[in-house]
């Protein structure tokens, strides 16, 4: 039976490639993880063998290395457009680059006073510590002409302790799960939200202050909500950040409901008032959505699995 070549791509994934910038004896870092993936006019190589048409993965991630110290690592979101652009336009058969980048956070160790005098300096400004689980991601995909541009986070754990409720819910025969008038509230944040910036002649967005704004949104939407449902925090989080930053058009979060149990303390005759919980890492609660600006059309995909 006939067959024929549907869609491809190809590149190379997961380049770990660390930036340190010195600035006398203040050093800072940047810590990505740069995937690239290419498509184009590459029916040859996979019909023949003809490898014509084929940049190395390897050359992909050389290039990689050699943008951070050419070009500098001011944002992921400014970096992965330099990669992109620079393999589309210069590579004829390639028509269109996807840069996929995850971020790590580093924060500078204060160090104890004594400690500095110690070595001989008044301050230490290079040494590091891993800034929590929070990683920073970033999509970047351009086709010679246009620009589509999706940021945002993943592994954010937070909690509210109280100001959570849970009730008023559909009943049925397998119900077991009790009405909670205060409850504990928490989740792993991972949501990704697109820019309306798709065209050079746009002026772009800071990318830095952007993520950290939409971050800070984030975050005052989670803790200043009385929440009836993980649903309505969801949303209210997603409507601070589109109704707080103009540059934001769309943003999709995927939230598990960490669930804490109050752990019954009767057997032992102790009264549980709302202070011992038992964690249940699974199952849980999986709440999904979209949060759009007014008139624009989705585009985050809906299974944010492999972005």
């Amino acid at each position: 039976m006939p067959t024929i070549l549907g869609q491809n791509q190809y590149g190379k994934a997961e380049n770990r490639v660390v930036k340190i910038v010195r600035d006398g004896d203040t050093h800072h870092i940047k810590d990505l993880n740069v995937s690239v993936a290419l498509s184009g006019d590459m029916d040859d190589v996979h019909y023949s063998g003809s490898n014509a048409n084929v940049l190395p993965t390897d050359t992909t991630k050389n290039t990689v290395f050699a943008f951070a110290k050419e070009h500098g690592i001011e944002s992921a979101e400014q970096f992965g457009i330099h990669l992109a652009r620079h393999f589309v336009s210069s590579q004829e058969p390639i028509h269109r680059a996807r840069i996929r980048i995850e971020e790590y956070a580093w924060e500078r160790i204060a160090t104890s006073d004594a400690n500095s005098r110690f070595i001989g300096a008044d301050e230490v400004q290079h040494s590091f510590a891993r800034k929590g689980m929070e990683t920073r991601v970033s999509q970047i995909t351009y086709d010679g002409e246009n620009w589509e541009i999706i940021s945002g986070l993943k592994d954010l754990t937070v909690m509210n302790s109280t100001n959570s409720e849970f009730w008023g819910y559909v009943k049925d025969k397998y119900t077991t799960l009790k009405e909670a008038y205060d409850r504990i509230l928490a989740t792993d944040v991972s949501a990704r939200w697109r820019y309306n910036w798709t065209s050079d002649e746009q002026p772009m967005p800071n990318w830095e202050k952007s993520y950290e704004q939409a971050r800070k949104h984030m975050l005052h939407a989670f803790a200043e909500t009385y929440s009836l449902s993980l649903q309505q925090t969801l949303y209210q989080m997603g409507s601070r950040i589109i109704n707080s930053r103009s540059e934001i058009d769309e943003i999709r979060f995927s939230l598990p409901n960490n669930h804490h149990f109050l752990v019954d303390l009767e057997p032992f005759g102790l009264k549980n008032d709302h202070e011992v919980y038992f964690a249940a890492d699974r199952p849980y609660g999986l709440i999904e959505a979209t949060v759009l600006r007014d008139g624009v059309e989705p585009k985050i995909p809906v299974d944010m699995t492999n972005l």
